[in-house]
């Protein structure tokens, strides 16, 4: 037994010695690193993942995904706004603000689902509490902004919505704690007066304002104020994607208006009366739902990528392009102040872009322009002097 422990520590010693020549003979060392997709969870692959309806936006630079978020906003949201306008232009339909928000929801939570499932991470990664206040503020955003419809026309309701650019700059500060530069200040006041003076001139030309409407409208307004700095918070905590927190703040919403419109007996009305009039109701409910459903996930992309306030100020723009569209497809008064307080929202919109871009667009001073022409002069002379 001694004998073949020293044979094999002496074997061992030789395979020691033998493997000390084989490294220390090697000139280099080659490590082989597994692949990303080998390595890394799914919850840390896809934290610079932005996938929307199935694209995934990562791969293109910063200037494509904004275009293609903004295309996305602007063709899904004119139809939906659309849409919007024609249910309610429906005989009998303005008293069921809340049940459509209820089936909206419903639309809402499955489209969710069935995104859901085309991914691989499934997991839900933004904490239930967070996605209960989420829901709350989601209820109160769409619910009072359709309900408000049974009061305001169209174009008045959509000018209180585009005034949500100062509260979610006002949100940003006491939420996120951001800081604004004067161009943002600036933008905010351009669209807010704009939009003041579109609101003076459709009382002006028709007064069709009544205060349970107005108060509807900004108690929306400043719910849909919080809830984009709120959302942006979360995704950015807790990488949560796209299609996660639309299926779970959409779901939780639904339970939470059935109950509310169980509780106040407005189920029964409204089921009796779409149920009249199946096409014009669900029908359009489901193209308005799907339309909205592909546009929230475009506004998402905007939020997550570029932040809430640039997110805002191309949905104002949108608004401001459907309120066009209004009075093209359905008869309204129309005057020249609609113009001018338009083109002041425009304004406004361009210095928030400005402000956003301000290495790369550099808008020259009267000094400036001065110091350029003196710097051109002397060197023209200092060229025909050589």
């Amino acid at each position: 037994e001694k004998q073949k422990e020293e044979n094999g520590s002496t074997e061992c010693s030789k395979l020691g010695i033998m493997d000390l020549k084989f490294t220390s003979s090697r000139k280099y060392i080659s490590i082989s690193v597994p692949s990303k997709s080998q390595t890394m969870s799914p919850h840390i692959k896809s934290v610079d993942d932005v996938v929307v309806l199935g694209m995934n936006l990562s791969k293109f630079n910063k200037p494509t995904q904004f275009f293609i978020c903004v295309f996305g906003v602007f063709m899904f949201y004119l139809i939906y706004g659309y849409l919007q306008e024609l249910i309610f232009s429906v005989e009998g339909f303005k008293p069921f603000g809340w049940y459509l928000t209820l089936v909206q929801f419903g639309f809402y939570s499955i489209f969710g689902l069935i995104e859901l499932q085309l991914i691989q991470d499934k997991r839900r990664r933004i904490p239930g509490k967070t996605y209960m206040i989420i829901a709350f503020l989601t209820v109160g955003t769409m619910g009072l902004s359709n309900t408000s419809l049974g009061y305001l026309n169209y174009p008045t309701q959509v000018i209180f919505k585009c005034c949500k650019l100062i509260p979610v700059m006002i949100g940003g500060v006491f939420i996120q704690g951001k800081r604004y530069n004067i161009a943002d200040v600036s933008a905010a006041l351009c669209m807010s007066l704009g939009l003041i003076w579109f609101t003076l001139a459709d009382s002006t030309v028709a007064p069709n304002f009544n205060l349970t409407g107005v108060v509807l409208i900004s108690l929306a307004l400043c719910a849909d104020a919080v809830i984009g700095n709120v959302q942006e918070k979360a995704m950015k905590l807790h990488n949560g994607s796209n299609s996660e927190m639309v299926l779970y703040s959409y779901s939780i919403g639904f339970v939470y208006i059935l109950f509310g419109l169980t509780c106040t007996s407005g189920l029964s009305p409204a089921v009796t009366f779409c149920s009249k009039h199946p096409v014009q109701t669900y029908g359009y409910a489901f193209l308005f739902s799907l339309t909205g459903y592909f546009g929230i996930s475009f506004v998402l992309a905007l939020i997550k990528i570029f932040g809430a306030l640039l997110a805002v100020t191309v949905t104002t723009g949108r608004k401001a392009m459907t309120i066009v569209l209004s009075f093209l497809f359905f008869a309204k008064p129309f005057t020249f102040q609609y113009v001018w307080s338009g083109l002041l929202v425009v304004l406004g919109i361009f210095l928030n872009v400005y402000s956003k871009n301000m290495d790369k667009i550099k808008l020259l001073s009267l000094r400036g322009l001065l110091k350029r022409n003196v710097e051109e002069r002397k060197t023209r002379t200092l060229s025909q002097t050589v």
